[in-house]
C-alpha cells in the first residue's frame, strides 16, 4: 500500500495548504511541529492498520525527509528526533540521490516553498549524511526512471525480512 507525507489527514491537508503554498517559509520548528504531528496522525490512521492486516506500507517522505528539510534549515537533528519519537522504525529506508538541478527539471507541479535549487543542495547535503549514519540505502536517482525502478524493485528483493 503506497502513502505520503504529509499525509491525506486534515493534519496534511493544512500542510499543504498553510505551510507549502506560501511564498515563505513559516518558523521552522513549527514547520517541524506541523510535520511531526501529520506522522502520528499517519501513523495511528493509516500505516498501523495496513501493517496490521498483514500489507506492505510504502510511504513516500517519512522521517528522515523531515530531518533533511528542516535539518537544512539548521533545526537541531536531536530535538526532531525527540518529537518524532513516536513515529515507527522502517524497516527499509530508500534514499535516491537526486541532483538537486535534476530534482527540479523532474517536478511537473509547482514547487514548493521548499524547493528552490539553493534549499535543495542543503537537503541533499543533509540527507547524504543521514544516509552515512543510519540504516538507508542509498540509490543514484539521476539515472533513468526505468533503471531507478529496476534498482529499487532489486534493492527490496534482496533486503533480508526482519
Amino acid at each position: 500500500m503506497y502513502t505520503t507525507e504529509p499525509s491525506a489527514g486534515k493534519i496534511g491537508a493544512l500542510i499543504r495548504g498553510f505551510v507549502l503554498s506560501r511564498k515563505s517559509r513559516v518558523p521552522i520548528a513549527l514547520e517541524a511541529l506541523l510535520f511531526a504531528a501529520d506522522r502520528v496522525d499517519h501513523v495511528q490512521t493509516e500505516v498501523e492498520p495496513l501493517l496490521k492486516q498483514g500489507k506492505i506500507v510504502v510511504c513516500d517522505r517519512y522521517l528522515f525527509s523531515s530531518l533533511a528539510y528542516q535539518g537544512a534549515a539548521e533545526l537541531d537533528l536531536h530535538w526532531m528526533d525527540c518529537i518524532n519519537k513516536f513515529a515507527l522504525k522502517p524497516d527499509l529506508t530508500l534514499f535516491l540521490d537526486v541532483s538537486p538541478e535534476v530534482a527540479i527539471s523532474r517536478l511537473k507541479r509547482k514547487k514548493s516553498v521548499m524547493e528552490t535549487l539553493r534549499n535543495l543542495v542543503k537537503v541533499r547535503e543533509v540527507y547524504l549524511d543521514l544516509a552515512q549514519q543510519q540504516r538507508m540505502v542509498t540509490l543514484d536517482g539521476n539515472k533513468s526512471i526505468d533503471e531507478i525502478a529496476k534498482n529499487v524493485l532489486e534493492t527490496v528483493l534482496k533486503e533480508p525480512e526482519n
